[in-house]
């Protein structure tokens, strides 16, 4: 999935609960769960990983041409989100060659 697709899903589930807030009357109380749902999905995607992805990372490496790119570009600390854009190339590329 790309960033602008996850966003798009973001800011329409903010919509929905934009309006349930507004029909029960607690538009403070969704808005402020609102603001910390994103605030904590901005802080996981953005966190640096674990040193066992970087292990994963290494097995990638070397393998495809545009996942060694991305790689390249995500050192020396990978984000989940990056992490997540380096497995997806791979497996694609894996796919790919498999056929």
């Amino acid at each position: 999935m790309s960033l602008m697709l996850l966003i798009g899903i973001g800011i329409a589930v903010t919509i929905v609960f934009h309006f349930i807030g507004v029909y029960t009357h607690a538009q403070k109380l969704v808005w402020t769960a609102i603001i910390l749902i994103w605030a904590g999905v901005i802080s996981v995607a953005t966190s640096e990983v674990k040193p066992k992805a970087y292990d994963e990372i290494k097995k990638m490496q070397g393998t495809y041409a545009d996942t060694d790119k991305l790689i390249q570009e995500a050192m020396p600390t990978v984000s989940l989100y990056e992490l997540i854009k380096i497995k997806n190339s791979y497996l694609q590329n894996k796919h790919k060659h498999k056929q």
